[in-house]
């Protein structure tokens, strides 16, 4: 069995920064994208960041030069640090991750979300 478990949301003020991270356990054979998404109320979820196995990485337009993502291949972690917060950035933030576990074809995975709020 595969978890995602986030850590890192909480409370700041416009301006401030926060660091997200994701790690994936279970009986993992080969993890490849990792990224994060968020959902705001009342919205669609939306790609945050993504970053592949080789550690090519995309953005939305709506985060490129404030935000970054980076992982740890060796503790199949995945960071989101997150600089010059907005209030629109609120939002519960997931973790995705495309993975292989044995015997089985690629799959997506979700982690359990946490919440980022940003006070103005």
């Amino acid at each position: 069995q595969v978890q995602l478990v986030e850590s890192g949301g909480g409370l700041v003020q416009a301006g401030g920064s926060l660091r997200l991270s994701c790690v994936a356990s279970g009986s993992i054979v080969r993890l490849n994208t990792m990224g994060w998404y968020r959902q705001a109320p009342g919205k669609q979820r939306e790609l945050v960041a993504t970053i592949t196995s080789s550690g090519s990485t995309n953005y939305a337009d709506s985060v490129k030069g404030r935000v970054t993502i980076s992982r740890d291949m060796a503790k199949n972690t995945v960071y989101l640090q997150m600089n010059s917060l907005k209030p629109e950035d609120t939002a519960v933030y997931y973790c995705n991750a495309v993975l292989r576990v044995l015997f089985s074809s690629a799959t997506d995975y979700w982690g359990q979300g946490t919440q980022v709020t940003v006070s103005s």
